[in-house]
């Protein structure tokens, strides 16, 4: 029998133009590589990069993904005019997709530019303060409620559910006054119902966004969605006292669009998505290396003890922790820094709107079609690329750093110092907005853990769990299981 397999290679010569990147269709018709894609993004990618170099196309679901791993040429994509490549078409793809939110005349970057002065500066600041004040509800509240003594908990459940419930409370509000003990218990049992509800969509957020959900996965996701949006109501919200800056300004957004308020619910859920969903699987990592590194351990607790005889009072008094001394935390910097590089997986995307030429970093040009849509993996390189980092895969924290203490930024490729060396942020137009936010959150946070608790793995020789491989574009790697810990308030 003749078999559609011999007449491959004479079909992908008839599809390709000259001068595009190498194609490969995969062997299923229209699918492609979508089962391999969706199964792990990263190990397919690695392969295909070594089968054909750091740029080709691959069909996945009748899609031509084309895909760029030289992280010398991102720039190149990352700037380039919205009129010739697109990062609206993938958000609004997943806005409404995952979270069945549809906006009138919808502009991404218009909204940003709305949004991004109340991440900023002296908002930054206020969001930072209330942020420790937050935690220190959360944590310590929450400890003193369980009794004295150890208590045992995954450390991803520990990070996630006290950094989203703080990060919820700054956000969205406290209850209105009078502040009293009780009105604080009652942000953290609420606090903590948006969490757990939080969570569960979270876990199927991938299968969600690849529309692979069993009929069971359907009705759960339906219901949870429904609990959200009734939790995140404006009506509820219109209540809460200390809403930040960027909640009104939002919600105001959403009002002059003209969005009727069951819609602005399902925009505040996923907003919650968009601004608390990655800072609990960093903080994770981050203290997980930490646990299994003493020295580097060591390392942020000599850092912290520093900060700490340079204060003005003993810890237990301090109402917030001051910009300047978030910003004396070189080791804890380079720490999440190298946390960071070995777990941030976003996959920065560009519809190509008009046919064009790409233009490589080492003088090559490579012709995209409009239609296709434009891939960067900083993941694999230059996260995960040997000819950067040496022993890519080990945790080293002190990588950042050089050996006078001060941050580390010159990192080379072929020869040649990169500007981009890492891009947990993504990068160009649509960096990140909230990136002082979460990285003030997520310092703070580990401040306090090591500060203000013992804390320590169950089983000290414990394994680092591999990746939920499923989660490869959507942010931060969550780990497969959990890693038990205990933890308890310093005596």
């Amino acid at each position: 029998g003749f078999r559609f397999a011999t007449l491959l290679p004479a079909l992908i010569f008839l599809f390709l133009r000259p001068g595009e990147p190498p194609l490969d269709l995969g062997s299923i018709p229209w699918l492609g590589h979508a089962l391999e894609f969706g199964k792990d993004a990263a190990g397919f990618l690695t392969r295909m990069k070594e089968k054909h170099g750091d740029i080709f196309t691959v069909l996945v679901g009748g899609r031509y993904i084309t895909v760029l791993l030289d992280p010398h040429s991102y720039d190149a994509v990352v700037w380039e005019p919205r009129s010739r490549l697109d990062f609206h078409a993938y958000a609004i793809f997943l806005m409404e997709r995952i979270f069945d939110v549809q906006l009138p005349h919808y502009n991404p970057g218009d909204e940003k530019s709305k949004m991004k002065p109340t991440l900023l500066h002296k908002e930054l600041q206020a969001l930072t303060d209330a942020m420790y004040t937050n935690l220190r509800t959360v944590l310590l509240g929450d400890t003193v409620d369980a009794g004295s003594g150890w208590h045992e908990m995954g450390l991803l459940e520990f990070c996630y559910s006290f950094l989203l419930r703080a990060g919820y409370l700054t956000q969205y509000g406290v209850e209105a006054p009078p502040h009293t003990q009780e009105s604080q218990a009652r942000d953290r049992v609420h606090s903590a119902d948006v969490f757990h509800t939080f969570r569960q969509l979270d876990l199927l957020l991938p299968k969600l966004a690849r529309g692979s959900l069993s009929a069971g996965d359907k009705d759960q996701v339906g219901k949870v969605k429904g609990r959200l949006w009734k939790l995140l109501s404006p009506a509820r919200l219109a209540s809460r006292a200390q809403r930040s800056r960027w909640l009104e300004s939002y919600l105001l957004h959403l009002e002059e669009m003209g969005v009727p308020e069951e819609m602005q619910a399902r925009a505040l859920v996923l907003q919650l998505w968009a601004t608390q969903g990655n800072m609990g699987p960093a903080a994770f990592w981050l203290l997980l290396f930490l646990l299994k590194n003493p020295e580097a351990l060591a390392a942020v607790r000599g850092e912290l003890e520093t900060v700490l005889l340079g204060a003005e009072q003993p810890i237990s008094q301090m109402t917030s922790l001051p910009q300047k001394v978030l910003d004396s935390m070189p080791v804890l910097d380079s720490v999440l820094s190298e946390s960071l590089r070995l777990t941030a997986a976003p996959f920065i995307t560009r519809e190509v709107v008009a046919d064009l030429a790409l233009p490589m970093a080492d003088g090559r040009e490579f012709s995209l079609r409009r239609g296709d849509r434009l891939l960067l993996f900083p993941f694999l390189s230059p996260q995960k690329d040997p000819e950067i980092y040496t022993d890519p895969e080990v945790f080293k924290y002190n990588r950042f750093l050089n050996p006078d203490g001060s941050e580390k930024k010159d990192f080379y490729k072929d020869g040649k110092r990169l500007k981009n060396y890492s891009l947990p942020w993504g990068a160009g137009h649509n960096q990140c907005l909230g990136r002082g936010y979460a990285v003030n959150s997520i310092k703070q946070f580990v401040f306090l853990v090591l500060t203000q608790f013992d804390l320590e793995l169950i089983t000290p020789d414990v394994d680092i769990p591999e990746f939920d491989l499923s989660r490869y574009g959507f942010g931060l790697m969550q780990p497969e299981h959990d890693v038990p810990v205990r933890y308890r308030i310093r005596p």
